[in-house]
């Protein structure tokens, strides 16, 4: 009806003086452009919320659909063996890395190898930086030769070690006289002048409690 007005003013604007026309079709001209630009507003204000809430809401739908199938392809065996595969491996890759900072490894003699840390003073227990066996335990012993750590054979004090201290973890207090006879040794080794480490005494028949022999039958 408004515009139907304003269309009807242009068309009497042709019988009226120029100057005057001129005056009035400029005045009628912003009125629509304001009137326009309101309606444009009007339109913005509802439209544009309505657009980000329905694209929030299709985001939403889309993250949900990303999660479930995450689970969902988790869930398979096949993929959870990949998954426990890859952490296996990580945890292996960290742990050689850990085999430089050891003390000592003690061997049995290819199938079983644990590296032993120690800071001397400290409060806590030696505890095992690295542990594996067959394959994994060659793989530690290697490691620590190409690191100049000592690599010492002692099968029940090593089995004893694998089958009784998690990585990580302090040494039980049953194996602290068999693993400070180890240590002594080590420290005996790093003091002595190359001439002399000949002559030190390789720990043998290290004692382990019979208990934890029994306990890996």
């Amino acid at each position: 009806y408004f515009f139907n007005g304003v269309f009807d003013e242009l068309l009497a604007l042709g019988t009226r003086p120029l100057e005057g026309a001129l005056v009035e079709s400029s005045s009628l001209i912003t009125l629509c452009v304001l009137l326009l630009s309101s309606v444009l507003i009007l339109v913005a204000a509802i439209d544009v919320p309505y657009q980000l809430w329905q694209h929030s809401t299709k985001l939403k739908m889309t993250r949900q659909e990303v999660r479930d199938e995450m689970k969902e392809t988790e869930g398979r065996p096949e993929v959870k063996g990949r998954i426990r595969s890859l952490r296996q491996e990580i945890a292996k890759r960290r742990m050689m890395r850990d085999v430089k900072t050891a003390d000592v490894v003690v061997r049995n003699p290819t199938h079983f190898a644990v590296a032993l840390k120690y800071e001397q003073g400290d409060v806590y227990a030696p505890r095992v930086v690295a542990k594996g066996r067959d394959l994994v335990a060659l793989a530690i012993i290697e490691a620590a030769e190409e690191c100049g750590v000592t690599v010492l054979s002692a099968p029940p004090l090593a089995r004893a070690l694998y089958a009784t201290t998690e990585l990580g973890h302090e040494i039980p207090q049953k194996l602290y006289i068999a693993v400070a006879q180890v240590l002594a040794y080590v420290y005996q080794l790093r003091s002595a002048q190359p001439w002399e480490k000949a002559s030190v005494i390789e720990p043998k028949d290290i004692p382990v409690p019979p208990e934890l022999l029994d306990d890996m039958k």
